[in-house]
């Protein structure tokens, strides 16, 4: 067994490992041992379907030190006139980059890929069997949000013999073989998979959509960086906790922040149950508008040759039909535990949905703050939502947050600096303070409504 030594042992190369190892790297003199089971960095991006893009600006997107993309506004698509999305081999070769540019040659980083951790500082070469013990001064657990996707993960419902049956990964490959193709699932993993096979043109009538439950969604023109969008989100920020603070019930917030352009539904008939960060544009909505046979019947159960059987009825399927799925859970909704403990630092989302801020803004509190429970007060977890009651939690959860950082100088000009964060000004911008009041006045009614929830 080989012994090592390291200020910190990083488990899990992915995108929030690599974000706080970033900060560390360029922020502290610390040496770092990074352990990954993958070939090489950049976690579940490299089981991803192949068309997949960002959900979310490039821009703000991967670790602090480097860009990701060219900062440029799309010309062109469902996304045009929004800064741009990297595609999924762009992050792949940019979490690369990363690795063999910067952390590497800084000779404080070794990366050992293909091993898997077995606890208690020790992990093993899936390829030779070579064993490693690190003596790290505290050990960072990269991999507790626990990403799913479709590709690793088998289908969470029976599937008859002679069935068709695949991840979105293979929706490529067998373009033009099936008549029909039914979309399991109602998350951004589904909503994908309906705008691949739409622009591709799919005939909207041959595409059932099982969607188990409807969901809020997040208009992405709302979720913009500075530049041409300066002005924009601390001014949707502010409109968002007026129409939070203006509410009567949860009800009547939904519909006041959905008036308010700050969330969209599918249907708007149909009052949504289920809130995950997925995100649109009005294009993107337009078209996912376009399939008529949207399956409202609950999960599926299992797939017979020729029936669907879900939780609340069933539907015809065929031969020539290929399912879909697209049921992973993706970001499960894990209970928070302390971010820091002892001489383990445990990476959660401090910030909803923003996975790799989350990471570097920990790396830097890990750099900064000496006291523990100060530590811990600052990087209070916000668990991944589900429902739409989740909208109300993850609100306030930010929103405390937030106030809680603009309080300390230090940390509001670290996030100032930080391209990760959309929410504050980059450097040489002119964009707006964030004004309190409107949180103020809606922290308050979020407390209300969500002690009424349960």
């Amino acid at each position: 067994m080989e012994r090592l030594q390291a200020d910190y042992l990083v488990i899990g190369a992915g995108a929030m490992g690599m974000a706080f190892t970033d900060v560390l790297v360029t922020e502290t003199e610390a040496t770092v041992v990074l352990v990954d089971r993958r070939h090489r960095p950049g976690g579940h991006w490299n089981d991803a379907y192949p068309f997949v893009r960002l959900h979310q600006p490039s821009s703000f997107y991967g670790v602090n030190s480097l860009q990701l993309g060219n900062n440029t506004i799309d010309a062109q698509g469902w996304n045009q006139g929004l800064y741009e999305l990297a595609t999924n081999s762009e992050v792949c070769a940019y979490y690369d980059h990363i690795m063999q540019r910067q952390f590497l040659p800084s000779g404080r980083v070794r990366y050992f890929p293909v091993c898997e951790y077995r606890g208690e500082g020790r992990f093993v070469s899936l390829l030779s069997g070579d064993e490693y013990e690190v003596d790290a001064g505290k050990t960072v657990d990269a991999t507790y949000m626990d990403v799913t996707i479709p590709a690793v993960s088998p289908a969470p419902f029976e599937v008859a013999d002679g069935v068709h049956c695949a991840p979105l990964n293979d929706l490529p490959r067998f373009a033009g073989r099936f008549e029909r193709h039914v979309v399991i699932g109602a998350g951004k993993t589904g909503m994908d998979a309906c705008l691949f096979l739409l622009a591709h043109d799919t005939p909207p009538e041959s595409i059932t959509w099982i969607m188990p439950r409807d969901s809020w969604i997040l208009d992405r023109a709302n979720i913009q960086p500075g530049g041409r969008f300066a002005d924009g989100l601390p001014r949707i920020l502010e409109a968002q906790m007026r129409a939070i603070a203006g509410a009567e019930d949860t009800d009547d917030l939904f519909d006041r922040v959905n008036a308010a352009g700050q969330l969209v539904r599918l249907d708007p008939h149909v009052r949504p149950t289920m809130y995950r960060c997925a995100t649109v544009t009005q294009a993107e909505l337009e078209q996912l508008r376009r399939i008529g046979d949207v399956v409202r019947l609950g999960h599926v159960v299992r797939i017979e040759s020729d029936t669907i059987v879900l939780e609340d009825g069933t539907v015809p399927t065929s031969a020539q039909t290929l399912h879909v799925h697209c049921a992973a859970d993706g970001l499960a909704c894990r209970p928070s535990v302390p971010v820091f403990d002892g001489d383990a630092i445990t990476l959660q989302a401090v910030r909803t949905c923003q996975q790799v801020f989350s990471a570097a803004f920990t790396a830097h509190v890990e750099a900064t703050v000496e006291d523990e429970a100060e530590k811990n007060r600052i990087c209070t977890p916000v668990p991944h939502p589900d429902t739409d009651i989740d909208y109300l939690r993850t609100t306030l959860a930010d929103s405390n947050n937030l106030m809680q950082w603009m309080m300390n100088e230090e940390l509001a000009q670290w996030l100032r600096n930080s391209r990760l964060d959309p929410f504050t000004a980059a450097p040489g911008e002119d964009q707006p303070e964030i004004d309190p009041a409107p949180f103020l006045a809606a922290l308050p009614k979020l407390e209300r409504l969500l002690a009424e929830a349960v």
